[in-house]
């Protein structure tokens, strides 16, 4: 059953997290759903699944779609992907020594970049900027965190030879929430993914990182 909604003999505390992360506010180019949470990190836990589709409003210089029976051999092109990730709460009644609280949030993002960002020595420490502000700026009060950002380079052989390099930057982090309130928490988190989507506006005082190649 749906941890989001509502399984009964839950702890009331978890129970309460649960109610704010259904009222968490976003944007509406990132789709939440809820997905499999990991069963052996802690007595209880949900997880949520995000991705970002770039949003293509038709301009004054698009070709006017056809009508009729035509629209049925012209189907909408699919949305282009921006970022996904995943965002998990996990919960022990007893507290954790390790995460110093009885919550721990859990995350992964993932967005391609250009591939001429690569060699950028700063690219990690903005991805991880992008958190500290984020949770900073949405009142997200929290302690003990900690993450690695990566960057991965693919590149094709082969029959696939044709296909450019391409980067992508990969940002995997937890944190201990100070509170049952978790619901700042997803809202910052949603903007961070939006961010590494390369989505205006950001947040004041936050590099910008390039957008993925065209």
């Amino acid at each position: 059953m749906s941890a989001l909604g509502g399984v009964s003999q839950l702890p009331a505390e978890f129970l309460d997290a649960l109610s704010g992360l259904r009222k968490a506010g976003r944007r509406s180019e990132i789709r939440l759903a809820e997905i499999p949470a990991p069963a052996r990190l802690a007595p209880f836990a949900v997880a949520l699944g995000a991705e970002v589709f770039e949003s293509s409003p038709t301009s004054p210089t698009s070709p006017t779609p056809p009508h009729g029976p035509a629209r049925l051999l012209m189907p909408a092109p699919e949305p282009e992907e921006l970022a996904t990730g995943r965002f998990i709460l996990l919960y022990d009644p007893e507290g954790s020594e390790v995460w110093n609280g009885r919550f721990r949030i859990v995350t992964y993002i993932r967005a391609q970049l250009e591939p001429d960002m690569g060699n950028d020595a700063l690219l990690g420490s903005v991805a991880w900027t992008w958190l500290v502000e984020a949770l900073a700026n949405h009142g997200a009060r929290h302690h003990s965190t900690g993450g690695t950002a990566t960057r991965i380079l693919s590149e094709s052989y082969g029959s696939l030879e044709d296909r450019a390099d391409t980067i992508d930057i990969e940002l995997r982090a937890s944190w201990t929430p100070e509170t049952a309130d978790v619901r700042r928490h997803l809202e910052a988190w949603s903007e961070m993914v939006c961010t590494f989507a390369g989505l205006p506006p950001l947040p004041a005082g936050v590099a910008h990182l390039p957008h993925r190649r065209s």
